[in-house]
């Protein structure tokens, strides 16, 4: 509980902090801005990136996972090996992966469940890092980690991500019932196992044929398989992301029915399209506000964008430059902004700062040029 209490204290003091001396500002245009949002989020001490320069000043397998494939297209492939290098040298030692690393290096989960996207996106990244001497390396431990997810998450008389379990993921304060991202994240790991030549327990189910099944309505991916039938980011965006479905007239469906409920606006992209229509979420979340209901997140907007410019590139670039415009407006890149468009914040806590996110920001202002 000691770890939670400094990452929540060291949330607490930048928001006293941005309170009476805003965040930083960063000079130059967007793309120099980014720039060096990316090199101040690597910690050249202990090499590897951060999600951010400001609060979440630590490792995220999540949030690496995201950025990596940008990361290593913008030519930080040495420092991306670095951070998987960093990364799994911890683990191995604490005995399995967790999702972050505190700056203190101590590995752990938030909440204190399971976290399936936690292994998913370090296999992810070594396959773009493509370094096989790091695979090789890690065989034995990413194997073992293999197992303890197909153990631990993994129904197996469906495939399926189980029903009855609570996850940690990237709704981390939500609490759902074999989520659509949990699925997405399964098939995710199955392929990139497989690419990478590692003993695969998944790989006897078809997972695109399986969220097709039991996810997709004819128009929309379901967020879970709790009833709900509510439209939700996430789950209309990761599928395609992902590269598990490649089905364009899915994805146009898919895309106008985030727009029909207007996630994508002010600009994208929120989880849900009202506080009420958020899923049940875990205790701590009373402190939360509306952080992960209809906040808009920068993270799953990059994504949305990368997403949308398959089917209509000009309402790509039009996203872009609304976020572009924010970039200038704050001379930062930053986590989430309310339901209007502004920086989220509460009394105990204000938008990270500086986040390592910058990168797909900055890919996807090189392929829509």
């Amino acid at each position: 509980m000691f770890v939670y209490l400094k990452e929540s204290l060291r949330m607490f003091f930048r928001r006293i902090r941005v309170l009476f001396f805003g965040i930083k500002r960063y000079s130059g245009s967007p793309e120099s801005i980014c720039r060096q949002i990316i090199e101040s989020c690597y910690d050249h001490e202990k090499r590897y990136f951060r999600v951010s320069a400001g609060h979440f000043c630590e490792f995220y397998c999540r949030d690496f996972g995201w950025c990596a494939e940008s990361l290593v297209k913008l030519g930080y492939k040495k420092q991306v090996i670095s951070t998987l290098a960093y990364a799994l040298s911890i683990f191995e030692k604490h005995g399995r992966i967790e999702q972050i690393i505190s700056p203190g290096g101590k590995a752990f989960t938030f909440p204190q469940v399971y976290s399936p996207d936690a292994l998913a996106f370090i296999v992810r990244s070594l396959k773009v890092a493509g370094d096989k001497s790091l695979v090789e390396r890690y065989r034995f431990f990413l194997e073992k980690e293999s197992l303890r997810y197909f153990d631990a998450v993994i129904d197996k008389n469906t495939g399926l991500v189980r029903k009855d379990c609570h996850f940690s993921s990237m709704k981390d304060y939500s609490v759902r019932s074999s989520s659509c991202y949990d699925n997405v994240m399964t098939a995710m790991l199955r392929e990139d196992l497989a690419f990478l030549g590692l003993a695969n327990p998944f790989k006897k189910y078809d997972y695109a044929s399986l969220l097709k099944k039991h996810f997709w309505t004819g128009s929309y991916f379901l967020d879970d398989l709790s009833g709900g039938k509510d439209v939700c980011g996430g789950a209309n965006t990761l599928p395609f992301w992902s590269g598990i479905i490649h089905d364009p007239v899915m994805r146009k469906s898919a895309l106008a029915s985030v727009m029909k409920e207007d996630l994508n606006k002010p600009f994208p992209l929120k989880y849900a399209s009202s506080r009420e229509k958020a899923h049940k979420m875990i205790r701590l979340e009373v402190f939360a506000g509306d952080y992960e209901r209809d906040a808009v997140w920068a993270h799953i907007g990059m994504m949305f964008i990368a997403v949308a410019a398959k089917t209509d590139k000009k309402i790509a670039v039009g996203y872009l430059n609304a976020y572009r415009k924010l970039v200038l407006e704050h001379k930062n890149f930053l986590e989430v902004f309310d339901r209007r468009g502004k920086p989220f914040k509460t009394a105990l806590y204000y938008s990270d700062e500086s986040m390592l996110w910058a990168a797909n920001y900055l890919l996807l202002e090189k392929e829509l040029a």
